[in-house]
């Protein structure tokens, strides 16, 4: 089973360098923990230590993020994920490796998420007001005369 497992994931790295990335110009630097395995396909010539640091860095925010990270966490808030490492990489080049720095970066832009989703649920705050009156009190309320204006070419 070990051995099946391990011979398709080489066959695997293998299609994916030679077919889709291009050949030796590219490695793959991966890392397993636990059931998830993390994949960075990097230059020939950047350092795997480096890469697999930068790995590390970018699982233990994650694990803070979601509080022990798992497959359903990345696959069903795989926007945050994506924001997560945007943090860490943008355009090839590593932007930051200080977890604080990144986890205080992502819980400043949950606030911005919560005001503006609070923002755009006022349409409906307000009818829910508006199912919730109390018709009777309504009723009993004395509104003053209001006189309309005349329309003079208005027609019904």
């Amino acid at each position: 089973m070990i051995e099946c497992i391990y011979g398709s994931f080489t066959l695997l790295l293998r299609f994916v360098i030679f077919s889709l990335i291009g050949g030796s110009d590219y490695k793959l630097i991966y890392r397993h923990y636990a059931t998830l395995y993390f994949v960075f396909c990097v230059d020939s010539s950047e350092s795997e230590l480096g890469i697999l640091d930068l790995i590390q860095v970018f699982v233990e925010t994650l694990d803070k993020c979601f509080e022990n990270v798992c497959e359903l966490d990345m696959i069903f808030h795989v926007d945050k994920v994506h924001h997560i490492l945007d943090e860490i990489v943008m355009g090839g080049m590593v932007l930051e490796t200080s977890m604080t720095e990144i986890v205080m970066r992502i819980e400043e832009q949950q606030k911005v998420e919560k005001h503006e989703a609070g923002i755009s649920s006022a349409p409906g705050r307000a009818m829910n007001a508006v199912k919730n009156i109390d018709l009777s009190q309504i009723k009993d309320m004395k509104f003053p005369d209001v006189q309309l204006p005349a329309f003079k070419n208005f027609k019904l």
